[in-house]
């Protein structure tokens, strides 16, 4: 992907408020409705602000659903970190980037949704943005996997960054599976042990017989 050229507006002094008031507004209006069919007369009645104030924080629709990934995944990203420096050992480690990501899923499905679902459905973002926060998330997977190979606890065939995608993909493909299935097909929360189990037991170094 090229990288993102034209970020969103420059934020008005003294705006803040207003424009968590938009982002919340459109978090609710891209799940509800999906973002092609949200309007953004519809986000402006929900943060209860005028049609034309959207435009002074985001140059589009686009911009503003970019705006709002950038918002959630800072918030993502700082839980992850939380969750896998809270434990010790790369396994430990792993277990708690997956139990952490798959428990934010089932409490907040309306960011979930936009984050796994909606974002796709702008081909400004899949083109033309950059995706840094995306890139952090990643980071915090490959390092553990990288420091797991450097100590021995984890086998060192895979390159890191490699196996933070193929872990990530695993993650991505279920929280798919459950917000397609509202949530009544299987319990995402219990699937984290499947999921742990399973890039675990791909990952971790046998001795030898």
């Amino acid at each position: 992907m090229t990288a993102h050229s034209s970020g969103p507006q420059p934020r008005p002094s003294g705006g803040g408020d207003k424009r968590e008031r938009i982002l919340d507004a459109a978090e609710r209006v891209f799940a509800e409705h999906g973002f092609y069919n949200a309007k953004v007369s519809e986000i402006a009645r929900h943060a209860r602000v005028a049609d034309g104030t959207i435009y002074l924080y985001f140059k589009s629709k686009d911009d503003l659903l970019i705006s709002l990934f950038e918002s959630r995944m800072e918030r993502v990203c700082a839980d992850l970190e939380a969750a896998v420096s809270a434990v010790s050992g790369a396994q430990a480690k792993l277990q708690a980037f997956v139990r952490c990501y798959l428990e934010m899923v089932h409490r907040n499905p309306k960011v979930a949704e936009v984050l796994t679902i909606e974002l796709r459905q702008s081909s400004k973002f899949m083109k033309e943005y950059s995706n840094p926060r995306f890139a952090d998330l990643l980071k915090i997977v490959a390092q553990v996997v990288a420091d797991g190979q450097k100590c021995g606890e984890l086998v060192d065939g895979i390159p890191a960054p490699v196996a933070a995608r193929m872990v990530f993909g695993l993650l991505d493909e279920l929280a798919l599976a459950w917000l397609l299935g509202r949530g009544e097909k299987f319990d995402i929360v219990r699937a984290a042990d499947w999921v742990g189990a399973l890039i675990l037991r791909g990952l971790e170094r046998r001795s030898v017989p």
